[in-house]
C-alpha cells in the first residue's frame, strides 16, 4: 500500500475545515435540542406536509387548537381548519434526516483517512411527524401528514388525546400482530 503525502499547508486547511464542521454540528445540535414541555393550547410551528385542503404541500406555518377546532395557519389570510370531533385517529412517528447540504457533502469528502464518515454521524436533524385521518362534512374520508421539531409531537398528541381524539399506539397494533398469530397458531 503507498502512502500519500500531503503538504502541510493542505493538511491544516483540511483540519480547520473539519474543526469547522465539527464546531457548526454541535452548535446546531444545541439549536435544535428537545423543546420544554409548553403549555397546553400551544401553537406549533410546522410544515404542513400534505393533506389540508387549500394549502400546499411543504408549507410553514403554525398549527394550533382553538374553538374545537385544528387550525393550520400559513399567513394571516391562508389558513385551514377542521373540527376536532371529525379527527377519527392520529400517529406520531420520527423522521431522521441529513442536514448541511452541498456543503456539508464536499466537506466530508475533503477529510481524509475515511473522517466523513465520522461527520455523517452527527449531521443529523431529528423531526417529529403526526398524521392524521379525518372526516370531510360529506363523510369522505381525508389525511394529513405535519412536520415538527423534535419533541413537539408529543405535546399536540397529548392535546389532542386530552380533547378526545383516538391515538393510535405502537404497542397496540404489535398486541394485535402476536394475537392474531397465536389464533392462527391454534386453528
Amino acid at each position: 500500500m503507498q502512502r500519500i503525502v500531503l503538504p502541510k499547508q493542505t493538511i491544516q486547511i483540511l483540519m480547520f475545515f473539519t474543526v469547522a464542521v465539527c464546531r457548526q454540528t454541535a452548535l446546531t445540535a444545541q439549536e435544535h435540542a428537545a423543546p420544554d414541555a409548553q403549555a397546553s393550547n400551544s401553537t406549533l410551528n410546522v410544515t404542513h406536509i400534505l393533506g389540508f385542503e387549500g394549502i400546499s404541500n411543504n408549507t410553514n406555518g403554525s398549527l394550533s387548537i382553538q374553538n374545537g377546532c385544528l387550525r393550520f395557519q400559513k399567513t394571516a389570510s391562508t389558513s385551514a381548519q377542521i373540527p376536532i370531533a371529525s379527527i377519527q385517529n392520529l400517529n406520531t412517528g420520527e423522521q431522521d434526516r441529513q442536514v448541511g447540504g452541498a456543503g456539508m457533502t464536499v466537506a466530508k469528502m475533503a477529510v481524509p483517512y475515511g473522517g466523513g464518515s465520522v461527520i455523517s454521524l452527527f449531521s443529523h436533524k431529528k423531526y417529529d411527524t403526526v398524521s392524521l385521518e379525518y372526516v370531510d362534512c360529506n363523510g369522505g374520508l381525508h389525511g394529513a401528514i405535519f412536520q415538527l421539531e423534535k419533541g413537539q409531537g408529543q405535546i399536540l398528541r397529548s392535546e389532542l388525546e386530552a380533547a378526545g381524539v383516538h391515538v393510535a399506539h405502537p404497542e397496540d397494533e404489535t398486541s394485535k400482530g402476536s394475537t392474531q398469530e397465536t389464533k392462527h397458531e391454534d386453528n
